[in-house]
């Protein structure tokens, strides 16, 4: 999303709640901040188990699930396998591998179970790792229960206040019912406003400020959760429970006779059963979440609240366990301590026969005396409550607890499968509405509330503190009472029934930053590349290459080092063998450039079967006579020029003194032979084609550019040790006509030639258009200051375009150089000239299955300009200034096929984005670039390379051509089977760039890459690159998009993804239950990237976008390098409130979620095309000073683009921490300031990628529940 875009968008209803501490939303109802949320508004009540206090237990979770169809394509049965983030997140303790849950040592990433972690750790208990529901490791048997003894009620902590997170458990795991079709919409209103709230956290209370969260994501990590308690009289309402687990899992028979099945409507409730669970009532409202915008893939989401089918009434006149009937209650809100009524379009009234159960009975909950609450009138529904059904809490357990038998299992995750079905079937007492097309299920959907960013509603009538009544600062708080009745019956449920624990906060998902952190600790220093199959270190990770033979990971990057023997175990494993080739990519410090190799006259020595080129892989035999190639096995006849004898090993003495013996990496000067024509190349050449139409007056960019074009031309590439650059420059401006000039270095004056009749367009001038730029200084310097004159009274607006390019291209022609085109347009080519286009802007068609038909050129006209500018070695850079539709997918085919580069300045003004815009264009010119180029890609026997990706023209199956390729760009290629290999040669593979020098030296680089092969998955799966495998996806997914419906599209990644996991799960990880999801080490990130890119701009942008930005984002993850897909599909994360003065060292990044975004935090995120800084409201007022020069973060110019140059060590240390951030980058990023709750915020949020989008797209904890969902699927 372009943030230029979102600032004029009316904010959502609900806005971005703003920070923690009580801090009221301002999206909230004004009278929420004044009187507080709706009465029964309530936090969660933490509970204990039987493991000791905080030790959850995990529940149940099988059975048949309703089916949903998702706006992501997930077939129906997946609907509803979604876990809260608290479901999943408190199951996953333990990242340390064991020796016993691993066949192949520490490769199993197995995402701990409620039961998984360290003994003793708050929040995790001391037993067995479970699974996706109940399940357990052989042997083990299920916790028994310990008969509490009456005694003073505990804290309303589980630990006691702050002392460690909050174990929660979740309705959805008992009563699958709960679907996502039962969340209201992102739309629906907020509950109106009652008494009581407190709208900020007086200091010294006894409460617990909640940080910062997101929709969907539950209490942040460590916060205590006040207690819930009801009027006098009545047990306290707590809203989870923390139950017992079973250690099997069967599926129920709902066709025979079973005690806890369901009677129906009407009926009397059958005979008491221990076991069995009382339903829960979910107390929490509805957060105030961002209202999300148009959903991305087209559909519109309803803000009707829709049924609540899973919720359970209490039967009338059913007896409690002691044997008293319960009071009837007429349909307001229900006794404390008794089931919810169902919320199915309202309360049934008082006297009206209730709905069959679902749950288990309801003769478990607890009878009652007294007032009860007010609630609304008969036939509405409660606005405060939502779906689940909310369970009485289990009694605190006395004294010591002994925990399960059965060491834990360590490093599992065991994310809680939705969707079970409890005997009885669904409710179906109310009509069902369906969910909201257009996501995944998520998490709020599961049975726990949506939270907004630092925003926690406290209770009606309870103090910020969570008490009731509410505390006053020193004052203890009271505990609740329990009744030795209530305690005994808490013993009494039925473990197949129970819901399953969960964490505060998903913290032990799965982290990138934990990854790269752990990666810089142990890879960073010297890689050599001695070894075959040498998996490489990360490329966030920090180190220097030593060439031994195979190339360095930064020009040439396979996603497997271990190649499966046969294609059957290639489409077993649905690993993809791609290779990301970045082949001028720039050495770390401490790295050389390759060496350059002349061989004279003989020129390079080459297989005389295959054409490999020399390399360290040929074998010499017959005394150096001969070599033997190993990627056809043919054998060679070696030159006489090249002839050296061999040493004892078989070597050439003088493989030392050979850089093609013994380097991964070096270049060849190539003959006459490898150049056109048999003819050397001149020096290529640089032209300037510049838009002089009335638009790029107005913003002033003519007159920045003229300014600045003396600094630019300085910065021409020239070669290693060369004094100055051997390129040339020209300039043409083009409005409804072309105009050429003479800059011949002899002139006093430049000289303008116009071209009217763009329809046939020709170069008027032969000798003077192009110019060595030191020679014609003076030349150059009259004419940049004469061009501004010129135009700047123009009022031309009909603007042509590809005239233009063509104009250039002849000149390149008529010069016979190659070279490249840098256009500056601002305007769709509306005149009448070849290359005209159409304004066809419809962004709702974005998401939609004909997205395509936007997406795609109108027109054949610059496809077929690209492929001639292919053929003369010219490439074009587009930079774009548009106000309005330009049609990149049309004009942008250029630059495709030409090996060209796309930079983009929506409502471009001189002031504001004049210095990002020259930064660009001196990164674009003065960065290293080859031109007239083609690569090839050859492999061993056994392989070859089938499919491509990147810009570049293939006029044949093996050759890419491309008019220019430079160090920022990367292409993918995709390496197939065509034969079975032997575990005892390899593969090899050797990438051949034949290109054209700066200087005009026609040289190949040769690149080089040994893997191993394998006959065991495990050892395919223990080699595997994920970042050059997410690099390579995306490029992937981006050109199917031009082909298939996005949906086929994503269903294809997804299930991929699940067959990848699914095939490590059967075939490398130890015996475990179904319910564990394994990961392999390398890959524990692979749910998380891939949902990375399905979320991201260039694979999902929907109508919330611009058709441009979305065809830029697109054509910007195809030139993607690796080190540039990591950040833009992962975003970096520096907090900045704390950062050391005094220290050079980039801040450690955080994790992409709001629930690391604190109100009084500063935040920079980037991801190498947006750079945010996100100020909160209760930031240090000393820090606001210090960097913006302003008293409050309230009074911080956020239209700035820049930060102030302020004299003090703070400011200078946040200004060069930014400079830095943009170095990094190959564009420069603006700067957009986003202050808490202002209308950019939505956009800063957006690239929160753990997060649940704003467009409903699945979060982190989602997408990991639905691969896990799928996963099994596959594996049943």
């Amino acid at each position: 999303m372009n943030p230029q875009y979102a600032a004029q968008q009316q904010p959502q209803y609900g806005g971005y709640g703003g920070g923690g501490n009580g801090v009221i939303s301002p999206g909230a109802p004004p009278s929420w901040a004044q009187n507080g949320p709706p009465t029964g508004v309530g936090l969660v009540r933490p509970s204990t188990h039987n493991g000791g206090p905080g030790y959850p237990n995990p529940a149940v979770s099988n059975g048949p699930t309703p089916s949903h169809q998702g706006m992501m394509g997930f077939p129906p049965q997946h609907q509803q396998m979604q876990a809260s983030p608290n479901q999943l997140a408190g199951q996953m303790a333990a990242m340390n591998l064991s020796g016993s849950q691993q066949k192949h040592g520490n490769e199993n990433q197995v995402l701990p179970g409620a039961g998984g972690g360290p003994p003793g750790k708050p929040g995790f208990p001391s037993s067995p790792a479970r699974g996706l529901g109940t399940y357990a490791t052989p042997g083990s048997q299920p916790a028994q229960q310990q008969r509490p003894s009456p005694g003073p009620s505990p804290s309303p902590y589980v630990n006691g206040p702050g002392r460690g997170p909050t174990p929660v458990s979740s309705p959805q795991a008992l009563n699958p019912s709960l679907q996502s079709s039962q969340l209201p919409p992102q739309g629906s209103p907020r509950p109106p406003p009652t008494q009581g709230q407190h709208s900020s956290l007086p200091p010294g209370h006894g409460g617990t400020a909640h940080p910062p969260t997101h929709p969907g994501m539950p209490y942040a990590h460590g916060s205590p959760l006040p207690a819930q308690t009801g009027p006098p009289g009545h047990p306290p309402t707590h809203g989870r429970q923390i139950l017992p687990q079973t250690n099997h899992v069967q599926p129920r028979d709902t066709t025979g006779p079973q005690f806890n099945q369901m009677p129906p409507q009407g009926n009397a409730l059958p005979p008491q059963q221990l076991g069995s669970v009382p339903p829960q009532s979910s107390h929490l409202p509805p957060q105030g979440g961002p209202q999300a915008p148009q959903p991305r893939y087209g559909f519109s989401q309803s803000g009707h609240i829709p049924s609540q089918t899973g919720s359970v009434p209490p039967p009338q006149n059913a007896t409690s366990p002691q044997g008293s009937p319960m009071p009837p209650h007429s349909g307001n809100m229900p006794p404390q301590g008794s089931p919810m009524p169902p919320h199915s379009g309202g309360i049934p009234p008082q006297g009206s026969p209730m709905p069959p159960h679902l749950g288990p009975p309801s003769h478990l909950s607890q009878g009652h005396s007294g007032p009860k609450p007010p609630g609304p009138p008969s036939g509405q529904i409660p606005p405060q409550y939502t779906q689940g059904s909310q369970f009485p809490t289990q009694a605190f357990q006395q004294g010591p607890h002994p925990p399960p038998p059965g060491p834990p299992m360590q490093g599992q995750i065991q994310p809680p499968l939705q969707g079970a079905q409890l005997p009885g079937g669904p409710y179906r007492g109310g009509p069902h509405m369906p969910p909201p097309q257009g996501s995944y299920p998520s998490s709020p959907q599961e049975g726990y509330l949506p939270q907004q960013a630092g925003y926690q509603p406290p209770q009606a009538g309870v103090g910020p503190g969570g008490s009731y009544p509410p505390t006053l600062p020193g004052q203890p708080q009271p505990q609740p009472v329990y009744s030795p009745q209530q305690q005994q019956q808490a013993r009494r449920l039925d473990p197949d029934q129970m819901p399953s624990p969960v964490s505060s906060l998903p913290d032990q998902m799965p982290s990138p930053i934990q990854v790269m952190l752990d990666d810089q600790r142990n890879r960073s220093g010297v890689f050599i590349t001695n070894q075959k199959g040498l998996v490489p270190p990360l490329v966030t990770t920090d180190f220097i290459t030593q060439d031994q033979g195979n190339a360095s990971p930064r020009y040439l990057r396979s996603s497997i080092y271990n190649v499966p023997v046969t294609a059957e175990m290639m489409k077993q494993t649905a690993v993809p063998f791609g290779l990301v080739i970045s082949p001028l990519a720039q050495p770390a410090e401490g790295e050389y450039l390759p060496p350059v190799v002349d061989m004279g006259e003989i020129g390079p020595v080459r297989c005389a079967r295959c054409k490999a080129y020399m390399c360290p892989y040929m074998q010499f035999v017959d005394g150096g006579r001969r070599f033997h190639c190993p990627f056809c096995k043919a054998t060679t006849e070696v030159p006489a020029e090249y002839f050296q004898h061999l040493d004892h090993t078989g070597q050439r003495v003088d493989r030392f003194e050979r850089p093609e013996l013994t380097l991964g990496t070096y270049e060849v000067v190539a003959t006459k032979e490898y150049c056109r024509n048999n003819t050397f190349p001149k020096p290529p050449a640089v032209i300037f084609v510049i838009d002089v139409s009335y638009n790029n007056i107005k913003s002033g960019l003519i007159h920045l550019l003229c300014r600045e074009m003396k600094e630019i031309l300085k910065l021409l590439p020239k070669e290693m040790g060369a004094e100055r650059s051997s390129m040339k420059v020209g300039f043409i401006t083009y409005n409804s006509t072309v105009h050429f000039y003479n800059v011949k270095g002899c002139l006093a004056q430049p000289q303008m030639m116009v071209v009217g009749d763009v329809q046939d367009m020709f170069v008027p001038l032969l000798d003077g258009f192009l110019c060595d730029p030191a020679e014609s200084e003076t030349v150059l310097d009259s004419l940049m200051e004469q061009i501004p004159e010129m135009f700047g009274d123009t009022r031309e607006t009909e603007t042509v375009l590809g005239p233009a390019i063509q104009a250039g291209l002849e000149a390149l022609k008529a010069a016979e150089c190659a070279g490249k085109l840098l256009v500056f347009n601002s305007s769709l080519p509306i005149a009448e000239a070849p290359g005209k286009l159409k304004n066809r802007d419809d962004r709702k068609l974005l998401g939609t299955e004909k997205e395509k038909t936007v997406l795609a050129p109108q027109i054949t006209f610059y496809n077929n300009l690209g492929q001639e500018c292919v053929g003369a070695g010219c490439s074009v850079d587009l930079f774009i200034f548009n106000n309005s539709y330009i049609d990149l997918a049309t004009i942008g085919q250029v630059c495709r096929l030409s090996g060209g580069e796309i930079f983009k300045y929506t409502y471009f003004q001189a002031d504001l984005d004049g210095e990002r815009l020259i930064a660009d264009i001196k990164h674009d010119v003065s960065r290293p670039v080859v031109f007239d180029a083609i690569m090839r890609v050859r492999t061993s026997t056994g392989v070859r390379a089938t499919d491509f990706a990147g810009h570049f023209f293939m006029s044949n199956t093996t050759d890419m051509e491309l008019a220019s390729i430079d160090c920022d760009k990367a292409v993918a290629v995709e390496v197939k089977h065509d034969d079975k290999l032997t575990e005892e040669d390899g593969v090899y593979i050797q990438v051949a760039v034949l290109f054209t020098s700066c200087s005009g030296q026609r040289r190949l680089r040769i690149i080089n890459l040994s893997l191993k092969t394998c006959s065991q998955l495990a050892d395919l799966y223990r080699s595997c690159d994920l970042d050059t495998i997410i690099n390579f996806f995306s490029k992937q997914v981006v050109v199917r998009l031009l082909e298939s419906t996005p949906k086929s599209v994503k269903d294809g990644l997804v299930n991929r993804c699940a067959q990848m996991l699914a095939c490590y799960r059967k075939n490398c990880a130890s015996p475990s239950s179904a319910g564990q999801l394994i990961l392999p080490e390398c890959m524990k990130l692979l749910p998380l990237y891939i949902n990375c890119v399905l979320k991201s701009d260039a694979v999902s942008g929907g109508s919330d976008m611009t058709l441009d930005d979305r065809s830029f984002a697109m054509q910007a993850v195809t030139i993607m390098d690796i080190p540039s897909s990591v950040v833009y599909f992962y975003p970096r994360l520096l907090p900045l409130h704390d950062i050391d003065v005094n220290s050079d060292d980039f801040p450690s990044p955080i994790r992409c979620s709001s629930d690391k975004i604190r109100d009084d935090g500063v935040y920079l995120l980037e991801n190498g095309i947006y750079m945010f800084l996100w100020i909160g409201l209760n930031v240090n007022v000393e820090w606001v000073q210090n960097v913006f020069g302003v008293h409050s973060a309230a009074q911080i110019d956020i239209d700035r683009t820049s930060l102030q140059d302020i004299d003090n060590p703070l400011s200078t240390r946040i200004r060069s921490l930014v400079n830095a951030v943009r170095q990094q980058r190959h564009r420069c990023m603006r700067l957009t300031l986003v202050r808490q709750r202002d209308k950019l915020e939505m956009v800063f949020k957006h690239f929160l990628v753990e997060d649940r989008g704003l467009d409903g797209s699945a979060s982190y904890v989602d997408f990991l529940c639905h691969m896990h969902r799928e996963i099994r699927n596959l594996l049943s």
